[in-house]
Order: C-alpha cells, then structure tokens, then sequence
C-alpha cells in the first residue's frame, strides 16, 4: 500500500473514532468536525456547571461551618436532664465528643434518639450517676456539651 493509501485510511480511522466519539450521523470530514468542536463546547459547559456547584458548595459550607454552632437545649427533670442538641451540619465524632461530656459529668443516658444524616440531632434523658455526690444543673450540662463540641474543631 502506498502512502498516501495508508494516509487516507489513517484519516478515515480518526473520523470514524470523531464521529463514534461524539455520536455524530454525518458522512463528511466538514460536518464530523462540526459536530466534534459543539460536542467539545458542550463538554466544556457541563465542566464548569459542575466546578461552579462544587464551588458554592464549598463556599456555603465553610461559612456555614464557621457561623452556626449547634442549638443546645438543656432541661431538668425530676432526676436528670432532657438534652437537646442540633446542628445544621454533620460532623463525625460529634456524638462520642458530646457522650464523653456525659460522662466527665457522670451522666448516665438513660434514653436516647439520634439522628446523623445530612444533619445532627440529638435527644437524651440523662440522669445522675448513682456515685455523683454533688449535684449538676443544666448549665454546667449546657456548658460541657458546647465545649465538647468546640473542641472538636
């Protein structure tokens, strides 16, 4: 075969892969290039759709983070506390950091319902230990689960 035979199926190749590639129906070298250049261009639009969501994202997220703490409630019951504590965002360890709170308190939960999907909520019944000679209220209770969560940080 000759060269300019092997040049010609070399470019025969590349259009065929050009118009696989972008799904183009056109038979035409004019029309297959057409048809790639819109396909890159769409391409070009769907990665910048995707890095502005991202972006804003990120964006919102951070300022969220650096705004809001968690709401902290903290009730007294006949014996022991009501706690509640929710926050628009889920971080990991928030839960362990708030039981380990409890328990330099000498909580013992006596119920809980936690929830950790896109947000963080938290309700607990937690009652005084039965060795804790001296008694807590709920701001000290308040106190110790706040800074348990900024210490997280």
């Amino acid at each position: 075969m000759s060269s300019r035979g092997r040049k010609k199926a070399a470019t025969q190749r590349m259009l065929q892969q050009l118009r696989t590639a972008t799904n183009s129906t056109s038979m035409n070298k004019a029309s297959i290039i057409v048809d790639a250049t819109k396909y890159i261009e769409e391409l070009k639009q769907k990665v910048e759709g995707i890095n502005n969501s991202e972006l804003g994202t990120v964006e919102s997220s951070s300022s969220t983070s650096q705004d809001q703490l968690p709401m902290v409630t903290v009730e007294t019951l006949e014996r022991g506390f009501l706690i509640n504590v929710f926050s628009e965002r889920n971080c990991p360890g928030m839960l362990v950091a708030i039981l380990e709170a409890f328990e330099e308190l000498g909580l013992d939960v006596l119920d809980a319902r936690v929830s950790c999907e896109d947000n963080f909520q938290l309700e607990a019944v937690g009652g005084e230990g039965q060795d804790q000679n001296e008694s807590i209220d709920a701001q000290v209770v308040k106190q110790a689960v706040l800074q348990a969560i900024n210490n997280m940080n």
